[in-house]
């Protein structure tokens, strides 16, 4: 009797001193996030997240968890999307490379390119071409990605038949009628060849049930060939079709080509972009430029890219270096990768450090009936 005696005034006493002081109450622990569960990526209220892909082979589909980690851990940061490819010629769906992705924590971004090999530029349609796709001829293939989309289950987003307004790959408007006018219509044939067929992807795959797919529309920054009907606005397929705007925009990469500072490629196609839908997010979907100290200073044109990206264009919500190196015929390099020297790196790895960029998903569980 005398302990429980001495417990009560113990307890009496914690009581008026919580009293006197404003004590509060412990909130309860929130249930951690189950992130195989039915889940949704959120876009930062402030700041955007920063991903990369990171030179996964000539398919760009050579996914490899070691490359992430090595990558991750040159650059100082977690990576909050990873970018790879799946071309049509391999006929194939990268379950795989997706899975493993998720896992470490990551939003895939795909690049899903109507394209066969030997996966060659400028070389026109191929047996994917855009008239084919819009025949039914590959329904199958599309039908089959759908659904094993679908049974991955996690947020992913898809970029298909990216950059439409160049002329190197065999989706380009230029291979489809250029800007003649289809008879009887008002409408552009080379623009309005890619955007049936994007609407057609888009509704088949809808239609298997996979809307854990977020669509990207991402064009160049500006269009080969500079001429009006080629421009990126005129290929896009319209909101109903659209989850994220987006764009590539590289600087000097190869010998023969000029330098050029970050800001003059960005500004007019940044506005361009924010016009055709005012409430999109903006993904800098591919940026990077190679290391040429003859031609200037690649080390400032990342400290330049991130800060105009941060400080001047506030709808962009993520953005994705391309690290990558490759040989060109004539032996020369082009190395875009994000340590082709070592003030390049440091560069980037400084600027990205700042919490302003995200790399971690923020998730949001969806709730069902």
């Amino acid at each position: 009797m005398q302990s429980d005696v001495g417990a009560a005034r113990l307890a009496t006493a914690f009581l008026l001193i919580c009293f006197s002081l404003g004590c509060e109450r412990a909130a309860p622990v929130a249930p951690k996030l189950d992130r195989n569960g039915p889940v949704t990526v959120v876009l930062p209220a402030h700041g955007a997240y920063t991903g990369a892909f990171i030179d996964f082979g000539g398919a760009e589909d050579d996914v490899a968890l070691e490359e992430i980690e090595e990558f991750e851990q040159m650059v100082g940061k977690h990576q909050a999307i990873i970018a790879s490819s799946s071309f049509w010629g391999e006929q194939s769906f990268p379950m795989a490379n997706l899975k493993m992705i998720w896992r470490h924590g990551s939003l895939p971004l795909v690049f899903w390119s109507p394209w066969d090999r030997p996966y060659e530029q400028r070389k026109g349609p191929d047996r994917f071409s855009l008239n084919a796709i819009l025949a039914g001829t590959w329904n199958r293939y599309i039908d089959d990605w759908a659904d094993q989309a679908r049974q991955f289950g996690h947020p992913l987003i898809v970029s298909f038949g990216d950059e439409m307004n160049g002329d190197w790959f065999p989706w380009s408007g230029v291979y489809y009628g250029r800007g003649h006018i289809i008879p009887g219509t008002s409408e552009l044939k080379g623009p309005e060849t890619f955007k049936r067929a994007y609407r057609y992807v888009v509704d088949r795959v809808r239609r298997r049930g996979a809307r854990n797919i977020q669509w990207l529309f991402q064009t160049n920054n500006f269009s080969y060939p500079w001429e009006k009907w080629n421009y990126g606005p005129n290929y896009y397929p319209g909101s109903d079709y659209v989850d994220w705007l987006g764009m590539s925009v590289y600087g000097q990469q190869f010998a023969e080509e000029p330098w050029a500072e970050f800001w003059p490629l960005v500004k007019w196609p940044y506005e361009e972009m924010a016009q055709l839908d005012p409430n999109k997010p903006i993904m800098i979907a591919e940026w990077a430029t190679a290391e040429f100290p003859k031609s200037g200073n690649k080390a400032k044109w990342i400290r330049d890219a991130l800060a105009t990206i941060r400080e001047k264009l506030p709808r962009v919500k993520a953005e994705v270096y391309w690290h990558e190196r490759w040989q060109n015929e004539d032996n020369s390099y082009s190395n875009l990768r994000l340590n082709s020297s070592p003030e390049a790196l440091a560069a980037y790895r400084k600027a990205i450090a700042d919490p302003y960029w995200s790399g971690d998903l923020i998730l949001r569980p969806i709730t069902t009936r």
